[in-house]
Order: C-alpha cells, then structure tokens, then sequence
C-alpha cells in the first residue's frame, strides 16, 4: 500500500513539474500563409499578434478578423495537444480528470 502510495505521490509530482514546464512555453502559430502570426503561453495567453500590413483592407475586415481567430485557436490547440501528449507519457494514457 506503501509503495502505491509514493508511485502516486511521484506522478503527482511529475505532473505539476510539467504543467509548470508547459505554461512556461510558448505556441506559435499563422494563418492565411503567414499573413496573421500569433503566439500564445502555455497558460493560453494570448502574447504577441503580428499582422502584415497587406492583408489589412479597410474593405474587408471580417478576413482579418477570421485569420486572427483560426490563428488564436490553431495556437490554443497547439497547447493542448501538447499537454495531452506529454501528460499521457507520465500516467501512461490514463485519463485524470480534473489534471489537465
């Protein structure tokens, strides 16, 4: 009992260092063949937004505001892929609701 205790107490462990390790990151992404770029922490935060000025028309902003959207959200999915991934790496695919 003892031992399932300190296997559960060194996943803990292992999952706080990599969500700690993860929000510490950044995720990048574009839309529109690199004419919106953002990035977002790991916390999904959105950090930087860059826009090149040829795709800004006056006469069209709904396209620049979907790009900034599929950027942000291609960026958000990015963090939680990642976090996915890495957590199912320490709890060996089982889910923990609640964790991540």
């Amino acid at each position: 009992m003892n031992a399932m205790i300190r296997q559960a107490q060194k996943m803990q462990d292992e999952i706080s260092e990599l969500q700690e390790e993860i929000e510490a990151r950044e995720f990048t992404a574009t839309s529109g063949g690199g004419a919106v770029s953002v990035t977002v922490t790991g916390k999904k935060t959105l950090k930087a937004l860059e826009i090149k000025p040829e795709v800004v028309d006056p006469e069209d902003i709904e396209m620049l505001q979907d790009l900034v959207i599929s950027a942000v959200n291609e960026a958000i999915n990015q963090v939680e892929e990642t976090t996915e991934t890495e957590m199912s790496k320490i709890t060996g695919g089982v889910s923990l609701p609640g964790l991540f």
